[in-house]
């Protein structure tokens, strides 16, 4: 499967999400053994948020072993993060990363209305967030036009992983950012 045959796909999906038409999903024995003794074969990476309005296996209406899936609040990537998404390449030859962000988001949102004054573990998140919220504070929406930044950011990043990168430059993967909209359930690719 090609990246762009990957991102029909997601699409298709997203359409028949946001329809009300999902497609029944083999979640059984058979399919459960199947993924057992065949290993799994997902045709996408998507590095997405946390949040639990924004589950990629229904939003794209895909099944089990179809995605290969990174979640992390406000979909930013550390080095962990980044070898998960290095394995579903590399060693899944999956050819698609996508970055999926979405509208709303309580991660974004912290990074902004805390001005710096998160602390513990969740300050290695907004201070990721806040590069891209730096980019964007003079927006007029700058809540929406951070969202925006910090998925291309976080594409950014993956694409200037040293094994992504390579991955790329010999035609295998594709890194692409796309936003959720809580209020309709539409996935739009970013360009």
């Amino acid at each position: 499967m090609t990246s762009s045959e990957a991102r029909s796909r997601l699409m298709a999906g997203n359409k028949r999400f946001v329809e009300g038409t999902l497609t029944a999903k083999d979640i059984g024995e058979s399919r459960i053994r199947d993924l057992s003794d065949n290993g799994q074969h997902p045709f996408a990476v998507v590095v997405c948020c946390s949040d639990s309005r924004v589950p990629p296996e229904i939003v794209f209406d895909q099944g089990l072993g179809e995605l290969f899936v990174v979640r992390t609040a406000g979909n930013v990537v550390d080095d962990v993060a980044l070898g998960s998404v290095e394995y579903g390449a590399e060693h899944l030859g999956i050819p698609l990363i996508v970055v999926l962000g979405h509208e709303k988001c309580g991660a974004v949102r912290a990074t902004i209305d805390a001005h710096g004054g998160v602390h513990g573990c969740i300050k290695a998140i907004t201070d990721k967030i806040g590069r891209s919220y730096d980019k964007v504070c003079e927006s007029r929406n700058a809540y929406e036009a951070c969202e925006d930044e910090n998925i291309r950011d976080t594409a950014a990043e993956i694409r200037s992983n040293t094994v992504i990168k390579h991955l790329i430059r010999s035609g295998k993967v594709e890194v692409v950012g796309a936003k959720y909209a809580i209020g309709t359930g539409k996935v739009t690719f970013l360009s």
